[in-house]
């Protein structure tokens, strides 16, 4: 119906939790799989201190998120950032591996680790680009604010989309991996400075981290 404000502009149902949480159990099972040496730390660590922020917003709002809890977003953005800090230091430890060769001679184990912490890179920027785009999922239900840090494709032409329709965590997923493999935007705009920084940011990291690897891998084969 023309003149009715679309979804992505009004307030709206929240969106459901499991999405994002299932992401956040994926982060800690590659976690999980990367050697020693990509970890710095106790194995367990960073991902119990995940497990244990995961755990209070679970149970404090399993459902869709529409409560506006300023303690909840702290939470989401502490997890968030341990998730980002853990994979920048594992970042770290890798390019210092290839580089010294100190990670050995096993092709399969360069590869399995890099696409490790490339997928964990991936998800932990669609996290951060979920919790930040337009004050977060709790923000975008009450329809807070109309201006949004990323364009989608249906803001500028709604005729392409259901009447219903505004971004969820798998359109900010898609961002993510999209933004990791093409090292630009591709769909989707950057609008906010901060955003613009955030994909500079993550383009950079899984550019460095696909080079290294394919490189030191090929080297290794040959």
């Amino acid at each position: 119906m023309r003149g009715v404000e679309p979804a992505w502009r009004r307030p709206t149902r929240g969106e459901h939790r499991w999405p994002a949480s299932l992401a956040v159990l994926a982060v800690v099972g590659l976690q999980l799989t990367l050697p020693d040496d990509l970890i710095g730390v106790t194995q367990w660590l960073m991902p119990g201190v995940e497990l244990a922020l995961f755990a209070v917003l679970l149970v404090a709002n399993p459902g869709r998120i529409e409560r506006d809890s300023s303690v909840l977003r702290a939470v989401s953005l502490g997890l968030i950032g341990v998730i980002s800090v853990a994979n920048a230091w594992s970042v770290a430890l890798l390019v210092d591996w290839l580089i010294t060769g100190s990670g050995g001679q096993d092709a399969a184990t360069l590869l399995r680790s890099g696409a490790a912490i490339w997928l964990t890179n991936v998800i932990a920027f669609a996290l951060c680009y979920w919790e930040l785009d337009r004050g977060g999922p709790a923000a975008r239900s009450a329809g807070e604010q109309d201006l949004p840090d990323f364009q989608f494709v249906q803001m500028s032409d709604p005729s392409l989309a259901p009447a219903d329709w505004e971004p969820r965590f798998a359109d900010y997923l898609y961002l993510s991996f999209t933004n990791s493999t093409a090292f630009s935007p591709t769909d989707v705009m950057p609008l906010s400075r901060w955003a613009k920084l955030a994909m500079m940011l993550q383009s950079a990291v899984s550019l460095v981290t696909v080079a290294l690897v394919i490189a030191r891998a090929v080297n290794v084969l040959k």
